[in-house]
């Protein structure tokens, strides 16, 4: 599972995170993707899951014949898992013990959960006063709809995306990937981890990172806050087009395929005239992007019916030569195929056993010194109950007490 830039490094070199303990004890994928980045630049991370079936991205998406979802082994890559029943006191408890030997604490839950279970951020404190905290939810710890549920669609439409995604006028649609929020909050979930680490290491306090689900997507709005601010403009649908910058869209070839133009300034739009073989364009009443912008669909027609004469592989070579930023509007599958993914080893392939080959995105970002790695993918439910409690001097005998009683 290493690459050749891995295998060019000095073995010796540790990890980021290496030494630093993450409890996840979230569920589906934001919290849980925060462990995930976590763990793949070092940290040991414990994922706590309910005794029985464990947590349900186990059960979400494809499954494999081995009984996994692909999701699951993906995503809870380089985790270790323990059973745990954390609404018992005795869960409690072994959870306080827990803590006492980890750095960092990630939940998702609604607020208020884990002080209903006596394990609030006062209660962690007390227990390892330099606990860093990391809490994800719909919409926060505070204000007036902190108890409110939520999913990353939920969170897509609240923060404004929905509004944007489809064509004019038409209903507003899935802005490409459904998680796309709990991934952008796993994200900023791990960044505010790593910030209250590197804190702590100055100050010695531990503290709560919080994060709403929604609060990633409507960082990431463009110029639209302070425009409406400003001039109380609201932008709408607009479809493959942005508000901006045009011919800026995606096109269909005449192969039948579809790329992606992105004209951002009037030097762009000069290089685009080349590859057309119209330069006059570049200079007469369209020459400027306010005035293209004005003459949004003319431009788009003269961008349409060139690209329509062109196959993709063609157009794209074209705009390479005049250097013109152009690309190709991949499936999956193309994914797949690409050169360029499989030059920066994008996909990873693992070989698990009693599952066979499975495919992974790889690590991201690319460290040239100290590199994340996947080491393992997504453990079975309590693989790593055993090694962590006896850590903890929880005995095998009392290991089978707690069993019998569900609470492991």
């Amino acid at each position: 599972m290493t690459t050749d830039a891995d295998a060019s490094l000095p073995p010796s070199l540790p990890l980021p995170l290496e030494g630093a303990r993450v409890i996840d004890i979230a569920t589906m994928l934001a919290g849980p993707f925060c462990a995930t980045t976590l763990g793949e630049f070092g940290a040991e991370v414990i994922k706590v899951e309910m005794p029985g079936a464990g947590e349900g991205t186990r059960y979400s998406g494809t499954m494999t014949a081995a009984g996994s979802s692909l999701m699951w082994l993906s995503e809870s890559r380089n985790k270790k898992s323990i059973t745990l029943d954390l609404r018992t006191p005795e869960g409690v408890e072994i959870f306080k013990r827990l803590v006492k030997t980890a750095d960092i604490v990630v939940e998702n839950f609604r607020p208020g959960t884990l002080e209903k279970w006596g394990l609030g951020y006062d209660v962690l404190k007390s227990v390892k006063p330099d606990i860093i905290l990391v809490r994800v939810s719909a919409y926060g710890q505070t204000g007036p709809y902190r108890q409110r549920p939520g999913f990353a669609r939920i969170a897509h439409a609240f923060a404004g995306l929905s509004y944007l995604a489809g064509e004019p006028g038409a209903r507003p649609v899935i802005p490409g990937s459904t998680s796309l929020a709990d991934y952008i909050s796993g994200l900023y979930s791990a960044l505010g981890a790593l910030l209250a680490y590197i804190s702590r290491g100055k100050t010695g306090q531990g503290q709560v990172v919080d994060v709403g689900l929604y609060e990633g997507i409507l960082r990431m709005l463009d110029d639209m806050i302070p425009r409406y601010a400003k001039t109380g403009y609201v932008r709408e649908r607009m479809g493959a087009d942005t508000v901006n910058h045009v011919p800026h869209s995606h096109y269909k070839t005449r192969d039948g395929q579809w790329i992606a133009l992105a004209c951002t300034n009037d030097r762009m739009w000069e290089r685009f005239c080349g590859v057309m073989g119209r330069p006059e364009l570049a200079t007469g009443r369209l020459a400027k992007m306010n005035q293209r912008i004005e003459a949004r669909d003319e431009v788009n027609e003269i961008a349409s019916s060139f690209i329509a004469t062109l196959d993709r592989d063609d157009f794209l070579a074209l705009c390479m030569k005049h250097e013109v930023p152009a690309g190709p509007v991949n499936s999956v599958a193309e994914i797949f195929k690409d050169p360029q993914i499989a030059a920066r080893g994008n996909l990873l392939e693992v070989d698990l056993p009693g599952e066979g080959k499975v495919t992974v995105p790889n690590v991201v970002p690319r460290l040239t010194g100290t590199p994340g790695s996947v080491r393992t993918l997504g453990p079975k439910v309590g693989e790593h109950s055993d090694e962590i409690y006896e850590s903890l001097g929880v005995g095998a005998t009392e290991r089978a007490k707690l069993r019998a009683s569900k609470v492991i």
